[in-house]
Parts: structure tokens; C-alpha cells; sequence
């Protein structure tokens, strides 16, 4: 690991990007992280790019030559709960023999929240104010669309059931209505509804 103590603390993300050789990825975290009007990328996918990087640097480093698809397949056996522990044991004695240190790569790899502070402290980064509008209108439609895909797969799972005489054959209407409930004074509304008035407004009916 480098040293700390010239030019002050600095964070894991620039230390790594440091002893690995990574300094492109400073600008490419903070415009993949910001995006554009139609797409941005997660903390959680940039952390796990940026730790498949250092894994593909290191390997670099110790002359052991990778495809693409092969890191991202490392990258999961090494860090991921689910794989064998006889998969990757023997993973890491492949990469071991191969001089690359696996406990110090591993202690390298940086978690979202990390690529968060990295992001808002040094870069002093920040993601666009969104039009409060346009985000209530987005979320409509995606609970709209929910609700749809809903009464579809219901109206399918009854005519299975119903073709495979699990249950009885009859014409059934399917209605999905979703509705939310103020906790302070008991109103239903559906909530398309809700959201296009801002929310209850039961407060400014009691100040009247």
C-alpha cells in the first residue's frame, strides 16, 4: 500500500488507483456515476468494476495474461458467497503460483460507499437536481406499469390453473387496484391518485 503522509490523507480509492495504476478511473467513475438524462451507473456497479480493474491489474502485474471474461469470472469466485469453497481454493492457488497475492488484492477492493465518499469528498461530485414533477410522474407510470404486469400474470396463472383443472373453469375478471392509506387520518386513496395531489392533505384540512 503507498504512503498516506505526503499531501495529507487521502482516501482508499486514491491509494489504490495509485499502487495499481489506475488514475484514468477518477474521471470515469464520476461521469459513469452522474450519467446523463437517460442512464447512469449504480455505486454498487461502479465498485464492482473498479474492484475487477485492480483484480485485472494485478494479474497484469504478475505476467499472467486474461481475457475479459475471465476476470469478471475471478472477480465472482473470489468475492462472491455462493461459489464452492473447492472452486475457489483452487482459484487461488492458480493465482498464487502465478505471483499475484490474493489477500492483498482482495484488501483492495472498495465497497460502494467508499466509491460514494471518494466521489462527494475529493471529486466533489453530486448528481443533478431532478424536476420534482417529472420524478412524481415517472413514479406513477412505474406503479401504473407494475400494476398492469400484476393483473397479467394473474390472468395467466388463473387460465393455467383453470386449463389443468386445479381449479374451477370459470371466466374470471382480474382487477388489481393499489392504494395507500394516510397514517394520520385514515384516508384511501389509490395512489396515482396520491401522487398527483402531493400527498394527504389532511394537515391543511385540519388547519381549516
Amino acid at each position: 500500500m503507498t504512503d498516506d503522509s505526503s499531501g495529507g490523507r487521502r482516501t482508499k480509492v486514491e491509494r489504490v488507483m495509485d499502487q495499481y495504476g489506475l488514475e484514468e478511473w477518477g474521471p470515469r467513475l464520476e461521469a459513469e456515476w452522474i450519467g446523463d438524462e437517460t442512464e447512469r451507473t449504480s455505486l454498487r456497479d461502479l465498485a464492482t468494476a473498479f474492484n475487477q480493474a485492480v483484480l485485472r491489474a494485478a494479474v497484469r502485474d504478475a505476467g499472467t495474461s486474461v481475457l475479459e471474461t475471465d476476470i469478471e469470472s475471478l472477480y465472482r469466485i473470489l468475492t462472491d458467497d455462493d461459489v464452492s469453497r473447492s472452486d475457489a481454493v483452487r482459484k487461488r492457488r492458480e493465482l498464487e503460483r502465478s505471483g499475484v497475492d490474493i489477500d492483498d488484492v482482495r484488501s483492495d477492493f472498495v465497497t460502494h460507499q467508499t466509491i460514494y465518499t471518494y466521489l462527494t469528498n475529493v471529486r466533489d461530485a453530486s448528481l443533478p437536481e431532478e424536476d420534482t414533477g417529472d420524478r412524481i410522474d415517472r413514479k406513477k407510470e412505474t406503479v401504473q406499469r407494475l400494476g398492469g404486469r400484476t393483473q397479467v400474470i394473474t390472468e395467466s396463472t388463473l387460465e393455467e390453473l383453470s386449463n389443468a383443472g386445479e381449479i374451477a373453469d370459470r371466466e374470471y375478471d382480474v382487477f388489481v387496484d393499489v392504494r395507500a392509506i394516510c397514517g394520520n387520518c385514515g384516508a384511501d386513496y389509490p395512489v396515482a391518485d396520491l401522487l398527483e395531489q402531493r400527498g394527504c392533505d389532511c394537515d391543511e384540512s385540519d388547519a381549516t
